[in-house]
């Protein structure tokens, strides 16, 4: 079994079987899953290797086959396969939107292969014109150098830059001669370019559109016939962008490389818009850890899962998991969401300083009070079987049903006074007993009582 077939085994039994609202359960989660960000996943086949690159890309071009087929290639030639990622560093604050190819780049390097991190020093000062309503200003050398060192520093906690090759393309680009370049744009129809929708939309409006841009593609594609790359990583912004690489490679007699893209993810105030720090629906990764825990506990619930997959280290198999018992009704939306602030903010600070910020977070906003929900149910007949009165209730279908929410900790009994609640988890043998049984070994005298299943809710009369 490879390891991360093992971590995988251990975070699905806790998934399974775990109280998710509990603090040691999440720790030992988070624990897990934060380990597993800089686990070795060398022993992984190369087609392992290739399903795993592509459960978490929006395209992978030609496919994964091809992508499985090129990696046990170099190894048979004992060579490395080459990984490539590109950035012009045009702005200095890092979101988590632009972490989401770096964890990508960082499995290929955590699978032994070459990775080599392209800085865009020259292509910085044209500007990537993706999505752009109009031309970047242009940047000095002092400004890409700045932005640089800090987009470093805050990208660090997802991806190792010190097993890195870092390039300038500066080296190369600057003695590219005219013939060159001639030579490749003569074989690229207009139409390739034109193909963009931001650039259609541009022309359309009468706004500006440089020549300049309209061959950044192409210069930037010179980069992976440089370094003679297998693979490039990037955002599915830049799925055109390496759709050139691809091309300019052909025509310069290479192989072309395997495009990994990636989704771009939706801001947090849910409006459909990507994370884009213009629009403020940003979550800066530089932010102090209950900035960031927080900022995660306000998305909307339907963010959850598209979250998770882009920006842990979780697999579908856990994922499905989760999902199933959010819709028995055994794990609550808000839980799950409280493990997906943690799992973020434990990438960058740290287990146990996700787990303050649980603490802090839960402490201000998660106090709930169950005496103020109107039209609850009423349990009068105490001596009816917990399972007959769950039935009865409508809450579950069948014993097995009840036994399942039971042995997933979904079954409780919460006794709410002024000073908060106290909950007692039933197991499959209690839900058995009746209600009055179960209550004789809990102090009600205090409070006002109430059944919980999953998510639903009722009132223990007396």
């Amino acid at each position: 079994m490879t390891r991360l077939a093992q971590s995988v085994q251990t975070t699905t039994t806790l998934l399974r079987g775990a109280d998710l609202a509990g603090y040691q359960a999440v720790t030992d989660l988070l624990t897990e899953t934060t380990a597993r960000r800089t686990m070795d996943l060398s022993d992984l086949s190369p087609t392992e290797q290739a399903e795993l690159i592509a459960a978490r890309s929006q395209q992978l071009q030609p496919s994964a086959a091809t992508l499985a087929e090129r990696v046990a290639k170099a190894a048979a030639e004992d060579r490395m396969f080459i990984a490539k990622f590109g950035i012009d560093p045009t702005g200095s604050e890092v979101h988590l939107g632009h972490s989401v190819p770096m964890m990508l780049l960082s499995r290929f390097q955590r699978m032994g292969h070459q990775v080599v991190f392209i800085v865009g020093d020259v292509t910085a000062t044209i500007g990537d014109p993706s999505g752009r309503s109009d031309e970047r200003p242009e940047l000095t050398d002092e400004d890409i150098a700045r932005n640089l060192a800090t987009y470093k520093d805050q990208v660090t906690p997802f991806f190792d830059f010190s097993h890195a090759q870092f390039r300038y393309n500066g080296d190369w680009l600057r003695d590219v001669k005219l013939p060159q370049i001639i030579e490749i744009l003569a074989k690229i129809p207009v139409s390739m370019p034109l193909q963009r929708e931001d650039f259609r939309k541009r022309l359309e409006a009468g706004q500006g559109l440089s020549m300049a841009e309209l061959i950044y593609s192409v210069v930037m594609a010179l980069d992976s016939v440089e370094i003679k790359s297998d693979l490039e990583v990037g955002g599915i912004d830049q799925f055109l962008n390496m759709q050139m690489g691809r091309k300019v490679m052909e025509i310069s007699g290479q192989t072309p490389e395997i495009v990994a893209a990636t989704s771009l993810i939706e801001g947090s105030d849910g409006t459909g818009a990507k994370m884009s720090k213009s629009l403020g629906n940003y979550v800066p990764v530089a932010a102090p850890a209950g900035e960031i825990f927080g900022k995660l506990m306000s998305v909307p619930d339907r963010l959850v899962e598209p979250y998770f997959r882009a920006l842990s280290e979780w697999t579908d198999a856990e994922l499905t998991v989760v999902i199933e018992r959010l819709e028995a009704g055994t794990l609550h939306p808000m839980d799950l969401k409280k493990i997906l602030a943690g799992e973020v903010t434990a990438a960058i600070h740290g287990v146990d300083a996700a787990m303050k910020a649980r603490e802090e977070f839960t402490a201000r906003f998660s106090k709930r009070t169950f005496s103020d929900v109107a039209d609850l149910p009423v349990v009068a007949d105490l001596d009816v079987p917990v399972t007959e009165i769950v039935k009865g209730l409508g809450f579950a279908r069948s014993n097995g049903d009840v036994r399942r929410v039971a042995e997933q900790h979904g079954l409780r009994i919460v006794v709410e006074t002024d000073g908060g609640q106290e909950q007692t988890t039933l197991t499959p043998d209690d839900a058995r007993e009746s209600l009055a049984t179960v209550l004789a070994g809990i102090d009600t005298t205090a409070g006002k009582a109430f059944l919980k299943v999953g998510r639903k809710l009722a009132k223990i009369a007396g």
